[in-house]
């Protein structure tokens, strides 16, 4: 096995039918654009009942049916926000953590060292998140994943990726394996991944191989890194 091979995003998703929630980030094969992206899915009519709305450069989850809301504490976050020159990504309310402790002159890491695990027994989903740090019309990022020690969730094990920002290559994370009861938690490191310079080449072989059924929101975001202007694309299921 090469272990810098690059794969697809699409042949990595495609034909797993729960992959949860992901983080994709990595730069263009061009070497112009700093790339992320994020996406949900869900089993539960209280897990799929969401939709995601850009305010301003900050992404927001809402319901979608406001009366169907049964427990928002896992569901409603802001999975994207900007503090200074970063850009926090993450699949829970950590985002505001990390938010939080970057305005305090903190670091990414040591604002992950207070939260831990998703506190939903069996699953015990872990939490995802990454950070893109723009400086001198470049950027480096991080990811990071905490997840339960053992299937009584009684530690928190965190882990923490450091990666240079190479033109065509990326990392995506996701919160679990595949689906199953319990869920398997993700395992390994971040999976390397193929980073097109088309924005909407990116967005639809993720979309289109993510599974029909459980998949709710995607979205992208392009950034010139010599500009700091971006483009960005957003898919909600339910319209």
């Amino acid at each position: 096995m090469n272990i810098y091979s690059v794969s697809d995003i699409g042949q990595i998703v495609s034909g797993n039918s729960y992959v949860g929630r992901g983080i994709v980030i990595g730069k263009s094969a061009d070497g112009r654009k700093a790339v992320f992206a994020y996406f949900i899915m869900g089993r539960s009519e209280n897990s799929r009942n969401r939709i995601f709305k850009e305010e301003g450069d900050d992404l927001t989850i809402y319901p979608f049916d406001a009366s169907k809301v049964k427990d928002p504490s896992l569901i409603i976050y802001s999975p994207v926000r900007v503090a200074g020159k970063s850009v926090i990504v993450t699949n829970g309310d950590q985002t505001d953590t990390v938010f939080d402790y970057l305005k305090e002159g903190k670091t990414f890491e040591a604002a992950l060292e207070t939260r831990c695990f998703e506190p939903d027994a069996p699953n015990f989903t872990p939490r995802i998140s990454g950070i893109l740090e723009f400086a001198e019309g470049d950027f480096s990022y991080k990811m990071s994943i905490l997840k339960s020690a053992d299937a009584a969730g009684s530690a928190c094990n965190r882990y923490t990726f450091s990666y240079a920002a190479l033109p065509g290559l990326g990392h995506f994370i996701h919160t679990y394996n595949c689906d199953g009861d319990p869920i398997p938690t993700f395992t390994g490191e971040p999976e390397r991944v193929a980073i097109p310079n088309d924005i909407e080449s990116f967005t639809k072989d993720l979309w289109d191989n993510l599974d029909a059924n459980n998949k709710i929101s995607l979205y992208v975001r392009y950034t010139d890194l010599s500009t700091g202007k971006y483009e960005s694309r957003l898919i909600n299921k339910n319209k």
